[in-house]
């Protein structure tokens, strides 16, 4: 075999790789991540409708980011001061999740279904990584992957303070919801 075919072959045996490896990562750039804290006093919702996260399959891996300016709360002084006095969003602009599917080899990605798998990894906000780990249901279908999840987290484990005059008004644990609608990621 001459040298120009050895090379055209190792090029399409290259791009045939690279194909399959991109049938294995979805990608979407508007997840939807809310939360919510509920007392007696008040109740505080925001939405981010613009989160970035990357599922590759094949390597069990699920990434997350949010802006946290990007997040919209229903009294725009609640959101002024989540984001200078609470998240302080100027030096901490980010919250990013990175985490492993759990039982995700057995699931069969590429046919339709529903599946409840365990991600566990880090969830960094406020200059804090902590361990997270939580249930999401996948929905698979021919355009690609749902995904839902519920979880916890507490504004102390991550040196949020909440100030002494406002601390009746935000509850210890906020409920955080996640949804996603990923594509297959094309290069």
């Amino acid at each position: 075999m001459s040298k120009m075919k050895k090379y055209i072959s190792f090029l399409l045996i290259l791009f045939m790789v690279s194909s399959l490896r991109a049938q294995n990562v979805y990608f979407t750039r508007n997840a939807e991540i809310q939360f919510f804290s509920s007392t007696p006093m008040e109740n505080i919702e925001a939405i981010c409708n613009s989160a970035t996260s990357v599922i590759d399959v094949q390597k069990a891996k699920l990434e997350f980011s949010a802006t946290l300016k990007s997040f919209v709360f229903e009294k725009a002084l609640m959101q002024e001061h989540f984001n200078e006095n609470y998240v302080e969003s100027h030096k901490y602009p980010k919250a990013v999740f990175k985490g492993d599917l759990i039982g995700a080899e057995k699931i069969s990605w590429s046919e339709p279904g529903e599946h409840k798998l365990q991600v566990e990894g880090d969830l960094s906000l406020h200059g804090v990584t902590r361990k997270v780990k939580a249930e999401i249901e996948f929905t698979i279908h021919k355009e690609g992957i749902n995904a839902v999840s519920k979880f916890n987290v507490k504004p102390e484990d991550y040196a949020i303070s909440i100030p002494d005059l406002v601390r009746d008004k935000i509850a210890k644990t906020i409920e955080v919801n996640v949804k996603a609608n990923y594509k297959p990621f094309k290069r």
